[in-house]
């Protein structure tokens, strides 16, 4: 039905759970187009965890942006984000 093929580009850390929602949304839009593809993913959207695993695998690139610019807009670095990480597997946060 489409002549754009809906393709993972970047399947690292996929559950089988995604990969469920992946061949779904692939199957959705090879039989029904881009505005059933639409719905599809409005309705993947209500678990948002789930939504960015799946749409990442899809446009990895997309996804980056949109988070680097939702972070910058909030006033955080890469940085800021790498200091959380160390102090939350920092052995002294255990005792």
């Amino acid at each position: 039905m489409t002549d754009e093929p809906l393709e993972v580009v970047d399947s690292s850390g996929l559950t089988d759970a995604n990969w469920a929602d992946i061949n779904r949304l692939k199957r959705t839009y090879n039989e029904g187009g881009q505005a059933v593809l639409s719905k599809a993913m409005a309705e993947l959207g209500e678990d948002p965890i789930r939504y960015m695993a799946v749409i990442g695998a899809f446009f990895p690139d997309m996804v980056r942006e949109a988070i680097k610019d939702s972070m910058a807009e909030s006033g955080l670095t890469e940085e800021d984000i790498r200091e959380m990480v160390r102090k939350l597997k920092s052995p002294a946060r255990d005792q």
